[in-house]
């Protein structure tokens, strides 16, 4: 992956044990104004872990300071002077390890109202497609009656029909 080159951070690579932030500042701090020294510590034994970080105001100071420290010698190392790289962070280009907790608690709210809408949504469609389907089923049912209504209606109008029926009485008795 290619990563920006921060033109007014120097890597300084190579540094003694003896070497802090102060006399990395002081090494530095001929070739321009400084906004920030920092070397990382190892967690284990908290001592630097032979490099750090140099800021400059100006990216001009940061180019000449790289141009005159690389392969110099502080307390008998040399020094390896690079442009940083942006710091590679789990999580991707963003990093998930370098934010706070709450970092995106907003936007983790939302999401779970959002979440919570389309599920409601969802039950909400169901919940009328169940009844639209059975509003039509009770009225499949009410026409079918309707039509045994208008069958028995249609017999007691109709004199043929009824003696017919007298008939079917007759001969299933």
């Amino acid at each position: 992956m290619n990563y920006p080159v921060q033109k007014n951070t120097l890597y300084v690579g190579g540094l003694a044990e003896e070497v802090n932030e102060a006399i990395l500042h002081a090494t530095f701090i001929p070739f321009g104004d400084i906004k920030d020294v920092k070397t990382p510590l190892d967690l284990a034994t908290q001592k630097h872990r032979s490099f750090g970080f140099v800021t400059f105001l100006e990216r001009e100071d940061a180019a000449a300071a790289m141009d005159n420290m690389d392969g110099a010698e502080l307390y008998g190392r040399v020094l390896t002077v690079n442009y940083a790289l942006p710091e590679r962070i789990k999580g991707g280009e963003q990093g998930w390890a370098a934010q706070p907790v709450w970092a995106e608690a907003d936007t983790w709210f939302e999401r779970q109202q959002q979440e919570e809408l389309q599920r409601l949504e969802a039950e909400n469609r169901a919940a009328m497609q169940a009844a639209e389907e059975l509003h039509r089923r009770k009225q499949a049912a009410e026409e079918r009656e309707g039509e045994k209504e208008d069958e028995t209606t249609a017999m007691k109008d109709d004199p043929m029909a009824q003696a017919e029926a007298e008939a079917l009485q007759q001969n299933n008795s």
